[in-house]
């Protein structure tokens, strides 16, 4: 882990969040989907750049777009747990909810892609207990967060298409550096501005930064 790395944190402050690349390598993630939408069009975009990203998917998504899981992992991705319903409150649940929810996702998730390997869990929302990380890591799931957040979901405050992408390229610019995870979405919502901000930003990030899958 380089010393940059090792001295940034999750925002959440609880311990086993994994919230940099622990390598000067940047990751990019993508939560929420698959969407039938957006999810095809950030595929595209990133194999245009020969860019892997990390896609944290929601079991009912899994469920209903199976092919989109296939797509992810024929492309080269990493999948990420990120719960069944995007249960913001699951850390606050038992641990056998927890457990079961979390297992819940990774049964779909291999029942749509067979033999994909899923070794990362993200809490909806970033609301991480300890509870929670210890469930994901005893089912041999590493908890992984971020340090770079632009937002994207938050279209209320910033609209959907230039507003958010003038944000997004804002943010991402100003704050990634050696070692982070940006937090972006590729489902639920208009996720135009996001894909547009990919689109200027894919090629400067690649100059600036190893980009890699976790």
């Amino acid at each position: 882990m380089s010393a940059l790395a090792a001295a940034r944190s999750d925002a959440s402050g609880v311990a086993g969040v994994q919230a940099t690349t622990e390598s000067s390598g940047v990751a990019l993630t993508f939560d929420d989907g698959p969407d039938p939408n957006w999810t095809p069009k950030m595929l595209a975009l990133l194999k245009k750049h020969d860019v892997r990203a990390t896609f944290c998917l929601v079991g009912v998504q899994v469920q209903q777009f199976p092919q989109l899981v296939r797509d992810i992992v024929a492309d080269g991705h990493t999948l990420c747990n990120h719960t069944w319903k995007h249960d913001t409150k699951l850390g606050t649940r038992s641990e056998d909810a927890i457990r079961a929810d979390i297992k819940r996702t990774q049964d779909a998730i291999q029942a749509a892609a067979p033999g994909s390997s899923v070794k990362f869990f993200r809490h909806p929302g970033g609301m991480w207990t300890p509870r929670a990380v210890k469930v994901a890591s005893d089912l041999g799931l590493t908890s992984i967060g971020w340090d770079v957040d632009p937002m994207d979901w938050n279209i209320a405050k910033y609209p959907a298409g230039n507003p958010m992408r003038d944000h997004i390229l804002e943010v991402v610019r100003a704050k990634t550096q050696a070692g982070s995870i940006v937090l972006s979405h590729d489902a639920g919502g208009d996720r135009s501005g996001t894909l547009a901000a990919y689109e200027i930003l894919l090629p400067e990030l690649k100059k600036n930064f190893q980009l890699t899958a976790l």
